[in-house]
């Protein structure tokens, strides 16, 4: 068996299983890690319990790819899902499916998974370095030599397995380094931005919210006239804008914000057409018939937003209900489908799930996760330019992109 130097750069979720499955084709791996443990990052994923994985087909999860979904073809059918679970039970973690398909551990504690996936690096016998940060990759004729880390050391290799992460979390130890390294063996980098990331709100009205959660509430984004999002799910009120899985996974169709033209557009009753929700505020209004506007709408909204949407509608809150009109009713009706916020811009990196773009992957083999500018380098998870909703499919990504990468090397 050929026992070749391979180094994996960064001890994530895509980290661990490149250099577990390297280690068990007889490779002789280390894990070069920055920070003094493996799997910083995972631990407060799904806060802090860790969606590990979705348990929909493939095509769901290619579905869910918001960037370069057609190049992950390969990974996600070489290394499914199925195959991720079955991984983490025969290294004795336990997993439960929730709503959505959300697969999470049994006992709820993301160390658990961490714990596991240390545990398949033990036996495969890999070698760890912590808090060794890389420098750059050693190049020569076109071919992989080794790394040389920030201390001026370097390691002799023949595979490199980059797979340090993105931006989102920096306090983790996604700093992006990865880019510099990738940038410098010559790839080139699509401009990291944040992605599944709460968004800031024009609208001070807003603010009056924080706090709310609204759970069936569909969210439309558009940008000028086209709609280029369309959910329906939870969202969160916040003393900045919004956030909460809708508005996340809108974050991710976002580019530019800072020219302006967007707006998101919320339906406050999905399950009621303008007709029937007309029926339904008629009804309120003759079982609140002797009170006033303000009195009359605990049976519609919460409470919290009864304020903010009499403000909106433009109708006097001390109005008798029974002197309402048909066209101010129209108007409430029109607001409570069509509420519309001005988004100005992403929150930062410290509030990003993932990392929009990264390593561009037209510079990649999607078949193996090998350069196709320098022989024996390879890249895995999150440092290309690769993102998806939330849900478990980013993990999904990094799980079955780090099978490919050192299955390959």
């Amino acid at each position: 068996m050929d026992n070749k130097k391979v180094v994996v750069v960064g001890g994530g979720a895509a980290g661990m299983i490149a250099a577990a499955t390297a280690g068990g084709r007889g490779m002789d791996v280390t894990i070069v890690e920055k920070n003094n443990r493996l799997g910083k990052k995972i631990l407060i994923t799904g806060k802090g319990r860790c969606n590990i994985t979705n348990s929909a087909d493939m095509e769901t999860h290619i579905g869910n790819v918001v960037h370069n979904r057609e190049f992950l073809y390969s990974a996600f059918y070489t290394y499914d899902n199925y195959t991720v679970i079955q991984l983490f039970e025969s290294l004795g973690l336990e997993t439960k499916t929730e709503r959505g398909g959300r697969v999470f551990p049994q006992s709820d504690k993301a160390v658990d998974v961490v714990n596991a996936l240390k545990k398949h690096v033990k036996n495969n016998n890999v070698d760890i370095l912590y808090e060794s940060p890389v420098n750059s990759v050693i190049v020569k004729n076109g071919q992989i030599h080794g790394v040389k880390l920030e201390n001026g050391n370097e390691i002799t290799c023949e595979s490199v397995i980059i797979a340090t992460g993105g931006k989102s979390y920096p306090g983790t130890g996604s700093t992006g380094d990865g880019y510099h390294i990738a940038k410098e063996a010559g790839h080139k980098i699509i401009t990291p931005k944040p992605a599944l990331t709460p968004l800031n709100i024009k609208e001070n009205w807003v603010k009056e919210l924080q706090g709310l959660s609204l759970k069936n509430t569909e969210l439309r984004l558009y940008k000028g006239d086209k709609k280029v999002f369309e959910d329906f799910g939870e969202m969160l009120f916040t003393h900045y804008g919004i956030s909460g899985p809708l508005v996340l996974s809108a974050s991710g169709h976002v580019v530019g914000i800072e020219k302006g033209g967007y707006r998101v557009v919320l339906d406050l009753k999905p399950a009621l057409d303008e007709k029937t929700l007309d029926l339904r505020i008629q009804k309120d209004f003759e079982k609140y018939s002797r009170k006033n506007f303000s009195n009359s709408l605990d049976d519609l909204l919460p409470k919290k937003m009864i304020p903010v949407i009499i403000e909106l509608s433009g109708i006097p809150s001390d109005k008798p209900v029974n002197q309402i009109s048909k066209a101010e009713r129209a108007k409430l009706v029109e607001l409570l489908k069509n509420l519309s916020i001005t988004p100005t811009s992403l929150r930062g990196f410290d509030e990003a799930i993932v990392t929009a773009g990264g390593v561009d992957v037209k510079e990649i083999d999607p078949s193996t996760m090998e350069s196709k500018l320098v022989k024996g380098l390879y890249f895995a998870g999150e440092v290309m330019d690769l993102d998806a909703y939330t849900g478990g499919f980013n993990l999904q990504i990094a799980y079955s992109t780090g099978y490919l990468a050192g299955s390959s090397c």
